[in-house]
């Protein structure tokens, strides 16, 4: 039995188990729980069954993948779930202490990202393969052109590492770009010290108008004295995450 690549769901089989250990390899070992996010063939999946037994999960999207894997790894069988990682109830699959783990389509990356951003509190460790230039920009520094608003929202919550770089030759079928490791883990952060939503929405205001200056990007939620504040000269990709708070907590004592 094999799995035939579907492009309408993103799927480039990662074939090179060098490349695989090496993903492994950059997951904490001492996890609880671990979540596989579409296993597609296995290749990781034959790796973290020995390192994790009892402890991990899979979820896949693909009912044919989901078929072949069951029929590979029959240990694992009841702990194969068939859905969809951005729709299925988090209670399926969220658990405090836990870890993700997966080569994520490149198509639904930042979507995933947004997920895991909901389930913080519960996920301490993400160690993933996406699309390079995705991976350079969730660790983007302040001041980089890359650096965007999933940097910012992510980087609130995680410390981000960009691991490795991985040729486009070891999929089956290529992709037509580059991919790269990243690995974040939880800080020690648990709240921001301002409206959290508000933060959110400051966030990606900002950075939907980068060209422009702060004071015109928000303009919509300035008024009064706050206006003429120097900070709101700059633009956002200048900024931190502190700096970011600091402008939520002006704004939260106006009306917007």
């Amino acid at each position: 039995m094999s799995v035939q690549p579907k492009k309408h769901l993103g799927q480039h089989f990662l074939v090179d188990k060098n490349i695989a250990a090496n993903i492994v390899g950059c997951l904490n070992p001492e996890h609880s729980h671990v979540l596989e996010i579409g296993p597609g063939t296995g290749v990781l999946t034959s790796m973290l069954a020995g390192l994790y037994p009892g402890k991990l999960k899979l979820i896949e999207i693909d009912r044919e993948s989901v078929d072949y894997l069951g029929s590979r790894f029959p240990e694992l069988a009841n702990d194969i779930i068939s859905g969809d990682f951005l729709r299925i109830d988090a209670g399926e699959v969220f658990v405090p202490g836990m870890a993700i783990i997966g080569n994520f389509p490149y198509n639904i990356s930042s979507q995933i990202f947004f997920r895991i951003l909901e389930q913080r509190h519960q996920v301490d460790e993400v160690v993933c393969m996406i699309q390079k230039e995705v991976a350079q920009r969730l660790a983007s520094p302040p001041g980089n052109k890359t650096y965007g608003i999933l940097s910012v929202l992510l980087q609130a919550w995680y410390d981000i590492e960009y691991c490795f770089t991985v040729s486009e030759h070891v999929f089956f079928p290529p992709p037509k770009v580059k991919s790269a490791v990243i690995r974040l883990r939880r800080n020690d952060r648990t709240t921001l010290d301002c409206d959290e939503t508000l933060f959110q929405q400051v966030v990606k205001k900002g950075f939907n108008q980068r060209r422009k200056t702060l004071r015109n990007a928000l303009r919509e939620y300035l008024s009064g004295e706050i206006i003429s504040d120097v900070i709101f000269d700059k633009r956002a990709e200048q900024l931190g995450l502190q700096e970011f708070v600091r402008i939520t907590r002006m704004l939260e004592t106006k009306s917007v």
